[in-house]
């Protein structure tokens, strides 16, 4: 289950799109439902889901996840001594899942995809446990930094900050 999200707008100095588009961020530009996968610091993985039509870059990032499934195969992508630190931050989710560039761009809305986001059937029950949803600011960027675009589950265990 994704517990935590951050947005970026296409107005947003903190977007990768702000400047426009660049072969980097190409992908962000649309078409919706796409994976934006990019690299941090040289070496760590983000993903995020492309969320307006073509020609409008914006997208969410993927913070953390919930495992609900294949963490045995998770922790053979990233050992960890705790089952929290398995996937409660952007690059910790990207590592475990071995979200790597070669994704980049490719249809989330589509079960045949090597990576696609699907309604969980226990989403209800999982979001009445784990909730309510909180708002913040988003994390680890000064620009923009004050725009409340950090959405998570507050009970949750697998949110990287509180």
């Amino acid at each position: 289950m994704i517990v935590e999200v951050e947005a970026y707008l296409h107005d947003d100095p903190a977007s990768h799109t702000f400047r426009g588009s660049s072969a980097r961020n190409r992908v962000m530009f649309g078409p919706a439902g796409r994976s934006y996968v990019y690299l941090i610091y040289g070496m760590h993985h983000c993903v995020n889901v492309v969320c307006h039509e073509a020609g409008v870059g914006e997208a969410v990032l993927i913070r953390a996840l919930a495992p609900a499934f294949g963490e045995e195969w998770m922790r053979k992508q990233r050992t960890v001594k705790s089952r929290r630190e398995l996937t409660n931050g952007p690059a910790k989710l990207c590592a475990a899942l071995a979200i790597t560039r070669e994704l980049n761009g490719v249809d989330l809305c589509n079960v045949r995809s090597p990576l696609f986001i699907a309604r969980n059937p226990a989403r209800e029950k999982f979001l009445a446990a784990q909730g309510p949803v909180t708002v913040s600011t988003r994390i680890g960027i000064t620009q923009a930094a004050h725009l409340p675009l950090r959405f998570y589950l507050e009970g949750c265990e697998f949110v990287s900050q509180r």
